[in-house]
């Protein structure tokens, strides 16, 4: 076999595999037989590994056990240089020395003993069990984490957040026109890809069409639809919507006509919805300034002179178009008078009628009146 490229084929000529022997039992059962040698084999592997763990484990021992004895035999013999000459501390200086001798010995020997081991490691025969191991075991589970539904204050704040700090890049991604320009600037700002965003552009559609700029209108809700779309296509696919938006652009620019026209359809509905949508804001603005107008004026009894004036018989409505006070006290005296007082009792709490006022004239007429006299 040839050797120029440096590697070595030989640890290939020995390998034991028992699952391949042809030799056979006419007394045992094929697979029993292979399941036994098997086993066999491999109490032969764990007894030779245990007795290189114990090498190892005694190796280890002894040495540790040197370097203590090394560090009593020097505390000996600094305390021998340092004292004077006793029997006792020489004889624990000698048990010191000896021992330390004898462990190094051991040591020697176990350093062989791995050595062989190793050797004998090496040219033991490959085998199904030994052949490669596992470099490293992990399982990995792909399950979506349970999120806790956001309720509507969340989502309120929420939108409001994300609206006030990318407020000026949802408005001019809102104005492209291109779908190459619309996918760069979604590459470029990844996080607009999302509900708020959609949302946010349907808002600035509805005012523009109460501020009626149609055509802003509906060039707004033409990127808020890129986006619902983007979004269906993320929840359809399970995935983070920022993830395939380069597939819908890729897909609507080769798109068939039944995709365009489901796109348009949509696109129509959604005007339709913002058109509906503007009306009644209009109306409820309305109602409210005219409920605001209605509160400023309301009489001293609660009541909208307006509506009290349109209950008024005519006669009363004359009196009070001609101001005519006079007129006013002949058609309440030709009511009847419990009819007459609730015309009466409806125009002071509403103001059209104030009595109080009046009477202050007609006293300030008297009091002129009796300057004259003096």
């Amino acid at each position: 076999m040839s050797t120029k490229v440096g590697i070595d084929y030989s640890v290939w000529d020995h390998i034991y595999v028992s699952d391949d022997e042809d030799v056979t039992s006419p007394f045992v059962d094929t697979p029993s037989l292979f399941r036994m040698r098997h086993r066999s084999r491999l109490e032969k592997m764990a007894e030779f590994q245990q007795r290189g763990e114990d090498l190892e484990h005694n190796f280890a021992e002894c040495k540790t056990l040197i370097k203590e004895s090394q560090g009593r035999l020097k505390k000996l013999e600094e305390e021998k240089q340092e004292g004077e000459e006793d029997e006792e501390r020489e004889l624990e200086l000698k048990k010191v020395q000896a021992q330390l001798k004898k462990m190094k010995k051991d040591e020697k020997s176990y350093e062989k003993c791995i050595e062989e081991y190793r050797r004998e490691e090496k040219k033991l025969p490959w085998n199904v069990d030994s052949l490669s191991k596992e470099g490293f075991s992990k399982s990995v589970l792909n399950i979506k984490p349970v999120t806790k539904e956001e309720t509507g204050e969340e989502k309120v704040e929420k939108h409001k957040t994300f609206v006030e700090k990318y407020s000026k890049e949802i408005k001019h991604f809102g104005m492209l026109h291109r779908w190459d320009d619309s996918q760069k600037y979604l590459s470029d700002n990844p996080h607009l890809v999302c509900e708020e965003t959609a949302n946010c552009l349907v808002v600035i559609c509805i005012d523009y069409e109460i501020d009626e700029k149609h055509a802003l209108m509906e060039q707004v809700a033409h990127q808020a639809i890129v986006v619902q779309f983007i979004l269906d296509l993320a929840r359809t696919l399970e995935v983070d919507p920022r993830g395939c938006f380069r597939d819908f652009f890729s897909k609507i620019k080769t798109a068939d006509k039944q995709y365009l026209d489901m796109f348009d359809h949509e696109l129509e509905l959604l005007k339709k919805r913002i058109c509906s949508c503007a009306q009644s804001r209009m109306e409820s603005a309305m109602k409210e300034l005219e409920e605001e107008e209605k509160q400023k004026r309301l009489g001293p009894g609660g009541l909208d002179p307006v509506e009290v004036y349109e209950t008024l018989p005519k006669e009363i409505q004359r009196s009070f178009d001609e101001k005519n006070i006079q007129m006013l006290q002949d058609a309440i005296n030709k009511l009847d008078p419990v009819e007459g007082k609730y015309h009466l009792t409806r125009c002071i709490e509403s103001g059209l009628w104030v009595p109080e006022s009046e009477q202050g004239d007609d006293q300030d007429e008297e009091d002129e009146e009796d300057d004259e006299d003096d």
